[in-house]
């Protein structure tokens, strides 16, 4: 395989990063990790990304793997959960993406919240996992899916947004195991699998239910 950092989440970032337009003049990704999206959402031709994560270990790793300053970079990361009020976490952005991390939030709170920072005409991209119980988790995954009846919990990401899940079986990383255990409350999480470069961004005791 010729990329070494491949895996079931970066299998879905050329689609993400693909989303990177001439107005895209800033971006963020939820539950970013050490950084890896943020770096190929920034050389795709974002003007300023920032990375927000729970675990303070891997944002400075992606501090690290950044190469410099946000001013010399164009990257930037906050370390804290994407529910609270974060001074570092300014918005709205022209793209907010978020990788293997909703599953991990309370559903109708998570999206909202994710709607709310993304601007006006922007894109809110979620490469989710879930199990597929409704239409809106079949084949449409990986497309871009028709606007879900209204009052609907995915009728929150509102106008404009770009949804695409993925029903696959999520894989805990390490970071998700060390805040459950062995064993990861998100619905069909992999319980023990530490592959990946991401941490899951999991609230204790969150799920989708």
């Amino acid at each position: 395989m010729s990329d070494p950092y491949w895996n079931h989440s970066t299998h879905y970032f050329p689609v993400l990063t693909r989303l990177v337009g001439p107005g895209t003049r800033t971006a963020l990704d939820v539950g970013c990790g050490e950084g890896l999206l943020t770096r190929r959402l920034r050389a795709a031709g974002a003007g300023e990304v920032l990375g927000l994560d729970l675990d303070p270990a891997q944002v400075d790793r992606a501090r690290l793997a950044a190469g410099g300053s946000p001013g010399q970079t164009g990257l930037d990361y906050v370390t804290g959960d994407v529910l609270d009020p974060l001074t570092g976490l300014a918005g709205p952005f022209d793209l907010v993406t978020t990788v293997a991390t909703l599953h991990h939030l309370p559903l109708d709170a998570g999206l909202r919240r994710l709607r709310d920072l993304v601007a006006p005409g922007g894109t809110l991209a979620v490469v989710g996992l879930t199990r597929p119980r409704t239409a809106w988790d079949q084949p449409g995954a990986g497309q871009d899916l028709p606007a879900p009846p209204q009052g609907s919990p995915d009728d929150v990401a509102g106008s404009g947004s770009t949804a695409r899940r993925s029903p696959r079986s999520p894989r805990a990383t390490p970071s998700c195991v060390r805040q459950h255990g062995r064993s990861c409350p998100a619905p069909g999480c992999g319980a023990g699998s530490t592959g990946g470069t991401r941490s899951c961004g999991a609230r204790p005791g969150a799920g989708e239910g």
